[in-house]
């Protein structure tokens, strides 16, 4: 797992929904809004396995 500058682990199986340039990352990897991210995080947390599946489900 890689660190951060300040030495924290990145966990790279979520996305942050708040961290703009995570939800343009998955938007542009899913084809789809920045909208639809952040409401996929919101419903589904924060697991990129489960943000892909329910932006899948629409």
């Amino acid at each position: 797992m890689a660190s951060t500058s300040r030495g924290r682990a990145q966990d790279r199986a979520k996305v942050a929904g708040g961290q703009d340039h995570e939800v343009r990352y998955e938007a542009k990897k899913e084809s789809v809004s920045k909208e639809t991210v952040k409401k996929a995080v919101k419903s589904a947390g924060n697991s990129r396995k489960k943000v892909e599946a329910e932006i899948g489900r629409h």
